[in-house]
C-alpha cells in the first residue's frame, strides 16, 4: 500500500531531473570534503579523538535522520556502512533559500539538544548568507541550504515551502501533541514521515 506522504514528494521530481554531473551535492561526505571539513567515511579513521556528527552519506528524506554526535576515539569500523563522519559544529542552524543565486529566505531552528529530528521552531531572520562559490555552477532556480555558525552543511535543489503566504514563524506539532493553537497563531495540517502531524504559523 502506498504512503501518501512519501509518494511523489519533490525530492522525487528533483532526483528525476537533476543532472548525473551535479548529484554529487546530494552526499554529504562529499559536500564536507570539497568544503574543506575534517570528515571521512565509516572504516577510516578520524585524526583526533573528540566528538562528532555522525549521518547518512545521501538521506532524501531530510530533518536528520540517522544522525547522531559520537565520541570517537580513532577507528569507525563500528558506523553503519553508508555513514559518514564530520567535524562537529556548534551554533546556530539557519536554513537559506535562494532563487536565481539570490537570498530570498533565511529561518532560524531550535531543537533540543536529544534530537535531530524533532524541531522546536523556525523563525524567520535577516542574516544574510551570500550563495557558497562552490554552488555558482548549477542553475537550478531554487536552492535551500543548511548552515550551522555559517558553515555549510547541507544543500536541497528545492526551496521551503514552510514559509509560504508570509509566514513569520513555524511551530511543529508532533503525533499526541495538543493541535489547540497558542493565541496569535493558526493550526495547520502539514503531516511528513518523522511525525509531525501540523503546525503552529503566524
Amino acid at each position: 500500500m502506498k504512503n501518501p506522504i512519501l509518494d511523489d514528494t519533490e525530492e522525487d521530481f528533483v532526483w528525476q531531473r537533476t543532472s548525473p554531473d551535479h548529484l554529487w551535492v546530494f552526499d554529504k561526505l562529499i559536500l564536507s570534503r570539497k568544503l574543506g571539513y575534517v570528515c571521512g567515511p565509516t572504516g577510516i579513521d578520524v585524526p583526533t579523538p573528540g566528538y562528532y556528527i555522525v549521518r547518512p552519506c545521501v538521506n532524501a528524506l531530510g530533518l536528520g535522520l540517522g544522525a547522531s554526535k559520537e565520541y570517537l576515539k580513532q577507528d569507525t569500523t563500528q558506523l553503519p556502512v553508508g555513514f559518514f563522519w564530520c567535524e562537529w559544529f556548534e551554533g546556530r542552524h539557519v536554513s537559506v533559500d535562494y532563487k536565481d543565486g539570490v537570498q530570498v529566505l533565511a529561518v532560524e531552528g531550535t531543537k533540543p539538544d536529544n534530537t535531530f529530528t524533532q524541531w522546536t521552531k523556525w523563525h524567520r531572520v535577516d542574516d544574510e548568507f551570500p550563495l557558497p562559490s562552490i554552488l555558482t555552477q548549477f542553475n537550478e532556480q531554487y536552492l535551500n541550504c543548511e548552515y550551522i555558525d555559517g558553515k555549510l552543511i547541507e544543500v536541497h535543489f528545492r526551496r521551503n515551502e514552510d514559509f509560504d503566504y508570509a509566514t513569520e514563524e513555524f511551530i511543529p506539532v508532533w503525533e499526541g501533541e495538543n493541535t489547540t493553537p497558542p493565541e496569535g497563531y493558526s493550526y495547520i495540517q502539514y503531516p511528513d514521515v518523522h511525525g509531525r502531524i501540523g503546525a503552529f504559523v503566524k
